[in-house]
């Protein structure tokens, strides 16, 4: 290609938004002339490259709005220190056809299991599958539509809980919330119920969630339209954080 045809190309490319195009577009050619492409096999190289560009841009920027507090991929998670879970429904979720469903996915277990590790894991498959995620604890959500109530700004602050597809709400049970507050999650709840679906995380059974609403009534009605379509998994194991406490404490007893 002609260095007058090139410059044509990138100034065209750059016109139609395609940056990476402008950049790669002699990379494009040399590697066509390598594999003596057809024109039609050029234009499915350049389609291709150009939309692997585009997913992994989007992916990067859903993942940057999404308040993730890191990152997690199942590929990370020891399931051999939970002997008890069992993988296959992890994975299970993870072809997310509860999410195309707008079914929801509820992980409970005690403290330091690995449940948000797997709700983040999930999340994460979810941006990278095009679905847009977004992460809360639940007291933050609690706090956060609170302030927004007191300030007459409710209705546009539900919307940051309504909006994605995947909202992962961590940490329910871990503190007790009073009847104003748990109004506030049901709002939630029931709004998103078969239009998003949630992902979440709980130390508490659900016989227990009248006791963290501070309201039978209202609890059940969360759970009844949380748990009409939703894939349960407890995991009742022992605490990541305290094997990796203690083998730093084994660690520094060696030492000394």
């Amino acid at each position: 290609m002609s260095e007058l045809t090139g410059n044509r190309v990138r100034t065209t490319a750059g016109k139609l938004g395609l940056p990476h195009l402008a950049e790669s577009v002699n990379e494009y050619v040399r590697r066509a002339d390598e594999s003596q492409m057809g024109y039609q096999d050029f234009l499915d190289l350049v389609l291709s490259e150009e939309l692997a560009v585009r997913d992994d841009r989007r992916f990067r920027q859903g993942l940057r709005l999404s308040r993730l507090p890191h990152h997690k991929t199942l590929e990370e998670y020891d399931f051999s220190f939970q002997p008890e879970l069992d993988p296959r429904k992890v994975k299970d979720l993870a072809t997310l056809s509860f999410v195309e469903a707008k079914a929801n996915a509820a992980l409970l277990g005690p403290p330091g299991v690995g449940k948000s590790h797997i709700a983040i894991a999930l999340a994460v498959a979810a941006c990278r599958a095009g679905y847009s995620i977004y992460f809360t604890s639940l007291d933050d959500m609690v706090r956060n539509l609170k302030t927004a109530e007191t300030a007459g700004r409710l209705t546009k602050k539900l919307g940051t809980y309504l909006r994605p597809a995947v909202l992962v709400v961590d940490e329910v049970g871990y503190q007790p919330l009073d009847r104003t507050e748990a109004n506030l999650v049901f709002q939630v709840i029931s709004k998103r119920y078969e239009k998003g679906s949630i992902i979440l995380t709980s130390n508490k059974t659900f016989s227990e969630w009248g006791q963290v609403f501070g309201d039978e009534v209202l609890a059940t009605a969360i759970l009844d339209r949380l748990l009409h379509h939703c894939e349960v998994i407890s995991i009742n194991g022992p605490s990541y954080r305290l094997k990796n406490r203690l083998k730093a404490i084994e660690r520094e007893t060696e030492v000394a």
